[in-house]
């Protein structure tokens, strides 16, 4: 699915905008399950430290093995950081009342029947898209495949996102190696 970012905007903002200058900076090789922001977290500096440091058109696309310094944060990526706390704190109630409503069909029994290197596929696809988390959101697209809520019909649980994701793929792509090579050479699938 098609992501968009909303870094910028934020940025955009506060008028200020960060040098890439970074003093006493780690390298980080990237593993399943990071984020940017965690990254953050884990080593005392801003989103956009790390975003302007690596020069990173899209905070939202890492990739497993990929290389990133990562330093202390600069004044004016702390005035960022704190202008995206804001508007993260105004988006907050609505991000809430919807995960409150999110419906998780216990009863759904799926089973895919993906292997070999279209599993492989599958697993890079779910790997880049969400870390792997069935929990992820990012506006409108849900889950480990970051499949749009439309698409799941209100049915958020680890086996309709498997069943839907198959699904998907199949009708439009044919093959999760094809939807990997979409993927590559477009950034989504």
């Amino acid at each position: 699915m098609k992501k968009t970012a909303v870094i910028a905007s934020a940025a955009a903002l506060t008028g200020v905008f960060a040098s890439a200058a970074v003093a006493n900076a780690d390298t980080v090789t990237v593993k399943s399950g990071d984020t940017v922001s965690k990254l953050a977290k884990d080593y005392n500096t801003t989103v956009d430290a790390i975003v302007n440091t690596n020069k990173l058109s899209n905070a939202n696309l890492i990739f497993v093995g990929q290389k990133l310094e990562i330093g202390e944060a600069t004044q004016a990526d702390n005035n960022q950081q704190a202008a995206q706390g804001q508007q993260s704190q105004q988006v907050a109630p609505a991000a809430s009342s919807q995960q409150a409503t999110t419906n998780y069909n216990t009863t759904s029994n799926y089973t895919s029947n993906v292997s070999g290197n279209e599993q492989a596929a599958k697993e890079w696809i779910a790997a880049r898209e969400s870390g792997g988390n069935y929990g992820a959101r990012n506006g409108q697209y849900i889950g480990r495949y970051q499949l749009s809520a439309s698409y799941l019909g209100g049915d958020y649980s680890p086996a309709n996102q498997e069943r839907v994701a198959d699904q998907y793929v199949a009708s439009r792509y044919g093959s999760w190696s094809a939807a990997q090579s979409h993927w590559l050479s477009n950034g989504w699938y």
